[in-house]
């Protein structure tokens, strides 16, 4: 069965939720991982892995536990391709699916806006988490979920 691991550090608290409900209604294990404690209910299925603060240590701890056919949920795009090079499947907290297809040109625009920023261009943030990104994460994760995980 596979496990869901979740880049907890910028996972907004309305994805959190949704993923807390989907293990527990497939008991499914889930680990959030972060550089500090995130707060969540007492279940058996979710738990919570505080790392050091240190660069990428949460990156780290994650590459270094997933297994092909675990599940990770991130909008950091270095640490999808590490998950992605694993066997690992990614989606954002938006229910974007991140694939060995995309990622590579979702990596290389986010170079570009860098060095755009660099150069002091001002390309904006990103955008806020509307209900339109809840309702498709929750989507998204459900057929997942419906696909991968063996009740």
């Amino acid at each position: 069965m596979p496990t869901l691991w979740v880049d907890a550090d910028a996972c907004p608290r309305v994805a959190r939720d949704i993923i807390v409900r989907a293990a527990e209604r497939t008991a499914t294990i889930t680990w959030f991982v972060a550089n500090h404690q995130i707060p969540l209910p007492p279940s058996k299925w979710v738990k919570s892995l505080a790392v050091s603060h240190g660069f990428d240590a949460a990156d780290n701890e994650i590459v270094a536990r997933l297994v092909p056919g675990d599940l990770l949920v991130t909008a950091d795009l270095p640490l999808a391709m590490e998950a992605l090079d694993k066997g690992g499947m990614v989606m954002t907290n938006r229910g974007e699916a991140l694939t060995r297809d995309n990622i590579r040109a979702r990596v290389q625009m986010r170079d570009f806006m860098e060095t755009l920023r660099a150069s002091g261009e001002h390309t904006g943030g990103p955008k806020g988490y509307a209900d339109s990104d809840r309702r498709e994460f929750a989507n998204a994760l459900d057929r997942w979920m419906a696909r991968h995980v063996k009740r």
